[in-house]
C-alpha cells in the first residue's frame, strides 16, 4: 500500500492578491458589460493606501475606474481606515493603454483566414496569446475536483461568510486555508493537518480563535462529507501567534499570483497563465475553461476516473496547435480513440469557445457581473455559481460514442 500526504491552499476574498483579481475583473465585467466586444487585459497592484490599475484595454464602454475599485474593494469589506486600507480613503492610479496593434491583428483576423483557407466562421478570431493550458477532472468529490483544494476553498468561503455576517466579529478581510489530505493507493483516506491564518481585531485572543473556527468554520464544513478530522489531525490557527496587520497593508498584493488556487490547488500541472482581468480571446482563460469542461464531462461519462486535458496555441492562430489527453491508468478507451472522440465532440477554437460558453456576453446576462464573482474561491468546482464550463451537457454524447467504439 502506498501511503502519501497532499497538501492545496485557498486565500479568502480580503487576501491583498486576490483583491487585486476581483477589482481586475470587476473592470472587465464593467467593459463587458457595455461593450461585448472589449479586448481587456487589466491587472492590479495593491499596497498600504494605494491601488494602481494598468495593462491595455480597447472598448468603447466608459468606466469610471476609480469608483469601480472602491465599490469592490468595500464590498471585500475594507471599509475601516485604522487598518491600512480602505475603500474611501485609499488612493487609486489608473494607467492604461491599448491593446498592441500587432496583437490585435491577430485575433482580428486569426492566420487561417489570412492564408485564405478559413472553414467557418469559427476560423475568423485567432488566439490572444501563445501558450499551454490545462484542465483537470476526478471522482475524488461530486464536483469532480480533488479533495484537497474543495476542503480549501470551503473552509475559505466558511471564513468569509462568519465575518460578513458578524458570526464572529472579530475576523478582519485577509485569510488563507490549508488543507493536507492523506491519500492511499490514489485514494483519500484522511484529514492529516487543517491550516487557517485569518486576521483579526487586536482584542481577540488566539485561544478564543482557536475554538471559535473549529466550531464556526470547520466542522460546519466537515458536516456532509465523509472524509473528516479525527484525533489524529492537526488543526493549526495563525501560527505566528498573531495576525493584526493584514491585507495590502500587510503584504503587496498583484493581479494573478493565485494561479494555483485559482485551478486544482496544485493537483494537475497548469500552465502559467492567470486569468484575471483577461477577455476571453485570451486564451489563458477561455482555453482553460473548456479543458476543465472537456476533462469533467469525460469523467462523469465514465471513461475515465481521473483526466487531465492539454492544449496549446499560436498567437494569432484559430486552430489549437495540440491537444493531448492524460487518463493516469483509469482510462475506458484506447488513448487515440479518446483523443478523436474529443476532437469530434468539442470547439476549441477561441471563436468556438466564446460561443460555446458565452463569455462576452456573460456579464449582461447576470445582471453586470460575472468574472469577478469567480476571481475568489476558484474558477473550477463551484457549487454556488452556475458556470457554463462546469456544466454536463456533453455526457450523453460521449456515452453513445463509447457504445459505437466498444461494439
Amino acid at each position: 500500500m502506498t501511503r502519501y500526504l497532499f497538501t492545496s491552499e485557498s486565500v479568502t476574498e480580503g487576501h491583498p492578491d486576490k483583491i487585486c483579481d476581483q477589482i481586475s475583473d470587476t473592470i472587465l465585467d464593467a467593459h463587458l458589460n457595455q461593450d461585448p466586444a472589449s479586448r481587456v487585459a487589466a491587472e492590479v497592484v495593491v499596497n498600504t493606501g494605494l491601488v494602481m490599475v494598468t495593462g491595455e484595454i480597447s472598448s468603447n464602454a466608459k468606466v469610471d475606474y476609480a469608483k469601480l475599485v472602491r465599490q469592490k474593494i468595500a464590498e471585500i469589506g475594507y471599509t475601516d481606515a485604522t487598518n491600512g486600507f480602505s475603500a474611501n480613503s485609499c488612493a487609486v492610479l489608473v494607467t492604461l493603454d491599448e491593446q498592441s496593434p500587432d496583437i490585435a491583428q491577430g485575433v482580428n483576423k486569426a492566420l487561417e483566414c489570412r492564408q485564405g483557407d478559413n472553414e467557418d466562421a469559427w476560423d475568423a478570431i485567432g488566439a490572444g496569446d501563445q501558450g499551454i493550458m490545462f484542465g483537470y477532472a476526478c471522482k475524488e468529490t461530486p464536483e469532480l475536483m480533488p479533495l484537497p483544494i474543495s476542503l480549501a476553498h470551503r473552509l475559505a468561503r466558511r471564513l468569509a461568510r462568519v465575518r460578513k455576517t458578524g458570526q464572529l466579529p472579530y475576523l478582519r478581510p485577509d485569510g488563507k486555508t490549508q488543507v493536507t489530505v492523506a491519500y492511499e493507493d490514489g485514494c483519500p483516506v484522511g484529514i492529516d493537518t487543517i491550516l487557517i491564518s485569518t486576521q483579526h481585531s487586536e482584542e481577540a485572543s488566539q485561544s478564543e480563535i482557536f475554538q471559535d473556527l473549529w466550531l464556526e468554520v470547520v466542522e460546519p464544513i466537515f458536516a456532509d462529507i465523509d472524509i473528516k478530522p479525527d484525533k489524529q489531525t492537526r488543526f493549526l490557527v495563525n501560527p505566528t501567534g498573531k495576525f493584526v496587520v493584514g491585507g495590502p497593508q500587510g503584504d503587496s498584493g498583484l493581479t494573478g499570483r493565485k494561479i494555483i488556487v485559482d485551478t486544482y490547488g496544485g493537483y494537475s500541472r497548469h500552465g502559467g497563465g492567470a486569468f484575471s482581468g483577461k477577455d476571453p480571446t485570451k486564451v489563458d482563460r477561455s482555453a482553460s475553461y473548456a479543458c476543465r469542461y472537456i476533462a469533467k464531462n469525460i469523467v462523469a461519462a465514465d471513461l475515465a476516473d481521473k483526466c487531465e486535458v492539454q492544449v496549446s496555441y499560436a498567437i494569432g492562430t484559430a486552430k489549437p496547435v495540440s491537444i493531448f489527453i492524460e487518463t493516469f491508468g483509469t482510462g475506458r478507451l484506447p488513448a487515440e480513440e479518446l483523443l478523436a472522440l474529443v476532437k469530434q465532440n468539442f470547439e476549441l477554437r477561441p471563436a468556438g469557445l466564446i460561443h460555446t460558453f458565452n463569455l462576452r456576453g456573460l456579464p449582461q446576462e447576470r445582471g453586470g457581473r460575472f468574472y469577478q464573482d469567480v476571481a475568489a474561491y476558484g474558477h473550477f468546482g463551484r457549487t454556488d455559481l452556475d458556470l457554463p464550463w462546469e456544466r454536463l451537457d456533453k455526457v450523453a454524447q460521449l456515452q453513445e460514442a463509447i457504445a459505437v467504439y466498444t461494439h
